[in-house]
């Protein structure tokens, strides 16, 4: 039978940009952040939503709650330990969805049951059957993970899978967790499971496959075409050491190679690149230029030849249309004269949309810039956009900033900082003008923190170009990126350290229960 002909079977998409995707260091999300992104997913069609671990800290709980009475079409699912108390607590967060699921999970390779759990495979055996049925008796809907599944001996990953489905598991995951496996292995491993394990045709197999050597995505499509339905995956990839299977990648390939691979997904694929930079906006971790589907340079061509090309014929550099993920081809030129309905419709256009008074804020500040240089590109706007977001939602602010700097001269800073609707102003001197600023917010502001990264970028070429600073901030092993945009590098600075801030008081309210370890 021709591949066209072969009847297209759905593949169900289950993203944890939320759970695995903020265990990233750094990626901390506050509460109102996770609905939004959450929705998101919603609207773009993902089938379940990994909301989080309700049971590694109050404000987890609440958000895993908190969406699954939000959500109106995506199953919502809560992580659990094999333990009672973590799947009680993950039936308790998930009770108010539409399609609760509860995600409980063990490891059941050598390394892992020996120097993690302390487990022989016997008491691995029993924990797979006692925890798969006691999140039966709370829901319907029971996934069960193999931690390290890629490194487990066969025939007992085989024993368990089988317990698990016997238990009332009625979705299987295969975890590549440490990003070990090659195509070839994991297609395999999926294959013999389903052909080995008693009643194996009545449950859905998943795939959730880490990027250390950079073959997540290929991975989870070998999956797919071994026989699993579901695909575990975060937007931008985000996750873990090197993160997981990146959702856009997944999305589109199955959409792209239909031929080869005759699977659908539910993802509305024109939101990708507005997802892409939801998700990028709100953990501060950029998105690579070249990262496949919504990189910055995905749809671009600067070499003559591919521009010939593609002026005769687009598809001999694009094999995907860029409008099919949400990018918009703009040859809006702004400048100090373009008003505000040009400036919104620009914006738009780049994927953003701004509640009124940050977007009179962000407008405010791109006349501004504009005057000072002579060429406006996509890039400032984006840098102008993601600043005012990244600091909309601050309770600690730059209110004021003078620094004097200069040949026989003490660097010194005069700062003001807005707390809530109060103000509190401090003049310090340093070794340099960065120095000087970071002593002064330090004075104004005491904390422990450390400053582990202080890089800065100019987001185009030229003098005049703005400068985004990152900071990166560590307080008892909580790890903290705050960001700041600016023509004056000085000022980009204070912004991006005072954004660090307010992400490490968000990181301050989680707290862990002891001998946490969600990794998968």
């Amino acid at each position: 039978m021709s591949a066209n002909k072969v009847k297209s079977e759905r593949v169900i998409i289950f993203d944890t940009t939320l759970r695995d995707g903020e265990q990233s260091p750094g990626a901390a999300m506050t509460l109102g952040e996770k609905i939004e992104i959450a929705e998101f997913l919603d609207t773009m069609g993902v089938d379940v939503i990994e909301a989080g671990f309700p049971v590694s800290s109050p404000g987890d709980f609440e958000a895993v709650a908190e969406i699954s009475k939000r959500m109106k079409n995506a199953a919502v699912a809560g992580l659990a330990r094999a333990g009672f108390k973590d799947i009680d607590r993950a039936g308790e967060a998930v009770k108010g969805a539409k399609r609760p699921r509860i995600h409980t999970f063990i490891s059941t390779s050598p390394v892992h049951m020996k120097h993690k759990l302390q487990m022989g495979p016997n008491a691995v055996l029993d924990a797979v059957g006692a925890s798969v049925a006691r999140a039966r008796n709370l829901t319907d809907d029971v996934e069960w993970s193999a931690e390290d599944a890629t490194r487990t001996e066969r025939d007992f990953l085989c024993r368990c899978v089988e317990l698990a489905i016997r238990s009332g598991a009625t979705t299987i995951n295969i975890p590549d967790t440490v990003g070990y496996a090659t195509p070839q292995e994991y297609f395999e491993l999926i294959k013999m499971l389903r052909d080995s394990v008693p009643s194996a045709d009545k449950v859905v197999f998943s795939t959730h496959c880490h990027n250390d050597l950079g073959l997540a995505v290929a991975n989870s499509l070998a999956g797919v075409l071994a026989g699993a339905r579901q695909v575990e995956c975060t937007i931008n990839g985000i996750g873990e050491r090197a993160g997981n299977a990146a959702l856009e990648e997944i999305a589109m390939a199955l959409r792209v190679r239909h031929d080869l691979m005759p699977f659908a997904t539910g993802i509305d694929t024109r939101m990708l690149a507005r997802g892409s930079k939801l998700v990028s906006n709100v953990t501060n971790f950029p998105v690579q230029y070249n990262k496949a589907i919504v990189g910055k340079n995905a749809f671009s061509h600067e070499s003559g030849i591919h521009q010939d090309g593609m002026l005769k014929n687009v598809e001999t550099y694009e094999i995907m249309r860029p409008e099919d993920v949400g990018v918009k081809e703009t040859s809006l030129v702004l400048g100090k004269l373009s008003g505000r309905h040009a400036f919104r419709d620009k914006l738009a256009n780049l994927g953003y949309e701004l509640a009124d008074a940050a977007f009179e804020d962000a407008f405010r500040r791109f006349k501004e810039l504009a005057d000072k240089k002579k060429t406006m590109f996509d890039e400032d706007l984006v840098a102008l956009a993601d600043d005012e977001i990244v600091r909309g939602q601050d309770a600690v602010t730059v209110r004021a900033l003078r620094v004097e700097t200069g040949m026989g001269v003490a660097p010194s800073a005069a700062l003001t900082l807005g707390f809530n609707g109060d103000e509190k102003c401090v003049r310090t001197t340093g070794d340099g003008p960065v120095d000087a600023i970071f002593s002064a917010i330090h004075e104004l502001y005491p904390h422990t923190a450390e400053l582990r990264l202080y890089e800065v970028h100019a987001v185009t070429e030229g003098t005049d170009a703005q400068a985004t600073v990152s900071v990166r901030l560590e307080e008892n092993g909580r790890t903290v990126t705050g960001r700041g945009a600016d023509t004056d590098t000085l000022v980009a600075s204070a912004y991006a350290y005072v954004n660090a801030l307010n992400k490490l008081l968000v990181k301050r309210n989680k707290q862990a229960p002891e001998a946490l370890n969600v990794a998968r």
